[in-house]
């Protein structure tokens, strides 16, 4: 049973929720797992911390499905944390909490509230350090980095390991701080992709656009056509060529998806042509949500042997599961964690070489940035093996098999109803945030020293060297000598450039009335102008009287 502790969920997202033409995988994530807790979590208010202009009137049509929303929403700009201090967590769909901790203490205090981060690839460098950054950040055991398979959560546990090891031999520390690494999968929305899969009607008349007969198997992949971030597509294509000579006669197999690179699409058809040269291969958009909608209903097999590492968990297969489909899949990082071999589908074995060169040359050539990352992963997958043999035995099986297909498609869906739906994985959500707030409440008051991250400081302090003096309460402003205060154009908005950075800064009309309280009172101190404004305004109202320094209106000693 989960605890009801807190109504409220803060969600901190970088830009607009909209998932424009070939939308990355983590996109597609954030925006299933920010619908979920608006339809599923029970909260009574969502805030949604975005960088986007936008309100909550759009973020609730967002967010919203078939029933209306009974959780508020609410809209606030990304710094607005107090709206996470009152909801007792803040969740962000990316894995990096060191800055958002130090941001916390330096707005309020370590256990103002719960950080909680999620893992979409552990691949990329740049990303493993920014996870690796916990260690050194003001991270508690009352925040966490959810980790979507047990594959992801070994592998970034060694990181850890054998990062805080290396701290603790360089500065001599017996502590070995890491954050807590909850084991939480994504999920789906079962009813609505059942919905679209049980139309017999719209199976029947796709299968007969693409040219099936009734008892012609049709094989399926979903997402993004990209050999060098996701799946060479050779080995799917020998796959399906020899399942056809096994079962006796040719698969259809459909690729529903978009190319990563247009300049691809001839590569992929030319691969294509020679290892499937009998089966027929049929190219989908998978942008076009009406047509993939389709290709749940008229397929009858899905196929994904992906072999990258920059693959975590992959929601694919579990749509398809959602589809009714049995599966056909690599056993590769979280598809072993959602495919019961033998049950949903088949798991085909894969191989990757030993650690140690060349493979430490490819990581080198892009952290020298020699290589991107694009063609770090890929190279890397080309050393990836999947057993193209096992594979066609499984597809060949469930191609001679209605029966089988029908068993393990059953067994899937009631996998997914069980562990997968969106309805079941938000109540682990919910437990992990009850369970964070649990250690929070009981924990001694942390340290708060220093207050800021020395590396990211206030630039005021950290430059403050540079400057000749720095305003303080006893700074003495006057207007120089021969300024029309009525004409000046810093005063009356004549210049586009002087518009730059001012939401920073007290607003003209009010900086027009300043100028003219120093005019009447040369040499009057900093404090006695900005003394007169409310605590929340005085630093904006000190910018503006420093950009009228800046600008050549006032003058100061």
């Amino acid at each position: 049973m989960v605890k009801d502790m807190s109504g409220e969920l803060a969600i901190h997202h970088l830009g607009g929720l909209g998932l424009g033409p070939n939308a990355f995988g983590r996109d597609v994530a954030n925006l299933a797992i920010y619908r979920a807790f608006a339809r599923h979590g029970g909260y009574e208010r969502l805030h949604m911390l975005t960088s986007a202009r936008t309100d909550a009137a759009s973020i609730t049509a967002a967010l919203a499905g078939p029933v209306p929303l009974t959780t508020a929403i609410e809209a606030g700009p990304l710094l607005d944390l107090g709206r996470a201090r009152q909801a007792g967590t803040l969740f962000r769909g990316k894995a990096d909490l060191s800055e958002m901790a130090w941001a916390r203490r330096g707005l309020m205090n370590d256990s103002a509230y719960s950080l909680v981060g999620l893992i979409h690839t552990i691949a990329p460098p740049l990303t493993r350090e920014e996870i690796a950054q916990a260690s050194l950040a003001p991270v508690h055991p009352w925040d966490a980095i959810i980790c979507t398979s047990p594959s992801v959560h070994a592998a970034i546990r060694t990181m850890f390991e054998g990062w805080t090891d290396y701290l603790g031999d360089r500065f001599g520390g017996a502590r070995r701080p890491m954050p807590h690494l909850p084991v939480l999968p994504l999920g789906v929305e079962l009813d609505e992709i059942t919905a679209l899969a049980d139309r017999p009607d719209v199976r029947r008349q796709t299968r007969e656009r693409l040219g099936l007969a009734e008892d012609d198997v049709l094989a399926l992949w979903v997402g993004r056509l990209s050999f060098f971030e996701k799946a060479a597509p050779q080995p799917m294509f020998r796959a399906v060529e020899e399942a056809g000579r096994l079962a006796g006669r040719p698969l259809h197999f459909a690729l529903a998806g978009w190319f990563a690179r247009e300049a691809d699409r001839g590569h992929f058809e030319a691969a294509a042509r020679a290892y499937a040269p009998s089966a027929t291969i049929h190219w989908v958009n998978g942008n076009d949500a009406d047509q993939l909608g389709q290709m749940w209903a008229a397929s009858d097999i899905f196929l994904s042997l992906v072999d990258n590492i920059q693959e975590t968990f992959g929601l694919a297969p579990v749509e398809a599961m959602a589809a009714g489909l049995p599966i056909v899949a690599s056993d590769w990082d979280g598809y072993r964690f959602t495919i019961r071999h033998g049950q949903d589908g088949f798991l085909v074995p894969t191989l990757i070489p030993g650690a140690g060169p060349p493979s430490e040359a490819l990581l080198r050539r892009h952290l020298g940035r020699i290589d991107t990352y694009q063609a770090y992963v890929g190279q890397a997958a080309q050393y990836t093996a999947v057993d193209v043999g096992a594979a066609a035995r499984a597809l060949a099986e469930l191609a001679r098999s209605p029966e089988l297909r029908a068993r393990m498609g059953a067994a899937g869906r009631q996998r997914v109803r069980e562990t997968f739906d969106w309805r079941q994985v938000i109540l682990g959500y919910r437990a992990l945030f009850d369970e964070l707030a649990e250690i929070r409440r009981a924990a001694p008051a942390p340290a708060s020293d220093p207050r800021l991250n020395p590396l990211h400081g206030d630039p005021f302090a950290d430059h403050r060297s540079f400057a000749t003096a720095v305003a303080g309460p006893d700074l003495r402003l006057s207007v120089r000598a021969g300024v029309d205060l009525a004409h000046d154009p810093a005063l009356t908005s004549v210049v586009e450039l002087d518009s730059f950075g001012e939401a920073w800064r007290a607003p003209r009309p009010e900086l027009a009335r300043l100028a003219a309280q120093i005019a009447e009172s040369p040499d009057i101190r900093l404090s006695d102008l900005v003394g007169a404004f409310p605590p929340d305004r005085r630093a904006r109202v000190t910018y503006g009287l420093l950009w009228l320094c800046k600008i050549g209106v006032l003058d100061w000693r």
